[in-house]
């Protein structure tokens, strides 16, 4: 089969060639893989930092792959094969307390696909059975950009305290996949949202306030004036502390963030005093719930959210999607079709 493996930290070590076919273990299905999508993690793990140091090396990259089943493993009940699926790419332990009460996203000891095994930048790629989500009718693109940002989105949403019908909602990182997912579901659930981005691209969703901005300071002074009072909720995606901290301290009375990003500028500085007068909540998300993976799937297929894709790319070429990720992700997910 043809598969991206990276065989060495960089991208000269990353290459499209023949590789065998994945092994089936009793708990899993056998993917055909139609897309997969190009991810920060995936540049984590040619990069070996962050998350992705914990690749070893020759490893086949992709965390969200969208395919047909077509083998499972003796343990899966029922006839999943030709099921249309997409692939959550973080596999909870299964066995801790956390997985017992289904909070799955919040599991400590959790793998992912791409990083711990093999990912779906392959024509086959084998996954625990639970990890394949039928997409029914949904385009496979639209269910690999959506499966990993909407549930996350949802999760972070979910993990500081929900958004009610006209609480203040500000999200920032709004130009990238998850941003947007969260200033969507922000909107479908009666927020009033705020989306801050500082990319030039308008995000083009209706009801929402999109304000971009130059610096950290800028930044901090559009709120101030956007929302005097403060908001009730923020959704950080950007993955940088000094954002994380100007949304802190845009929120108001009892105001709750919450954030799924912590890649670049990791070292958060918050004005205590402010945080615990004013009654201030901070959370922080890196996954998903099984079940807020199936609720995202059918969130995307009513139309509630919809992910933007920016460009799609076959497989030969998916050395050069990751080279230029940043330029390409600002207008949306960037897809690998395989199949």
């Amino acid at each position: 089969m043809l598969a991206a493996q990276l065989h060495q930290n960089g991208l000269d070590g990353l290459t499209v060639g023949s590789s065998a076919p994945p092994s089936l273990a009793p708990g899993d299905v056998l993917v055909r893989v139609v897309t997969v999508g190009v991810n920060q993690l995936d540049l984590n793990v040619i990069s070996g930092i962050g998350p992705g140091a914990a690749a070893q090396l020759p490893r086949t990259l992709g965390i969200d792959p969208a395919g047909v089943i077509i083998g499972q493993g003796a343990a899966v009940p029922g006839d999943r094969i030709g099921e249309r699926v997409v692939v959550k790419p973080n596999i909870p332990c299964g066995e801790c307390e956390r997985c017992a009460r289904g909070a799955e996203g919040d599991c400590p000891r959790q793998s992912i696909i791409g990083v711990h095994r093999d990912g779906g930048a392959a024509e086959l790629v084998s996954v625990p059975s639970d990890n394949a989500f039928a997409i029914g009718d949904l385009d496979f693109a639209m269910a690999t950009a959506a499966v990993h940002s909407v549930p996350i989105a949802l999760h972070t949403i979910r993990a500081a305290g929900g958004i009610a019908p006209g609480e203040r909602v500000l999200v920032t990182g709004a130009s990238g996949a998850v941003g947007r997912a969260a200033a969507e579901l922000a909107k479908h659930f009666g927020g009033e949202v705020v989306a801050m981005t500082r990319s030039v691209v308008p995000l083009g969703i209706a009801g929402i306030r999109t304000l971009s901005y130059v610096s950290l300071e800028d930044m901090s002074g559009i709120l101030a004036a956007v929302a005097p009072d403060g908001f009730d909720v923020a959704i950080d995606a950007t993955g940088h502390a000094g954002v994380t901290a100007v949304a802190v301290a845009s929120l108001g009375w009892g105001g709750r963030l919450g954030f799924c990003a912590a890649s670049v500028d990791a070292e958060l500085r918050i004005d205590a005093r402010d945080f615990y007068l004013k009654r201030k909540r901070i959370s922080g998300t890196a996954s998903a719930d099984f079940a807020e993976v199936a609720e995202a799937i059918g969130l995307v297929r009513s139309g509630a959210v919809t992910p933007q894709i920016g460009a799609r790319m076959p497989l030969t070429a998916i050395a050069e999607a990751y080279r230029d990720f940043g330029a390409r992700a600002t207008r949306g997910k960037v897809i690998i079709d395989v199949g």
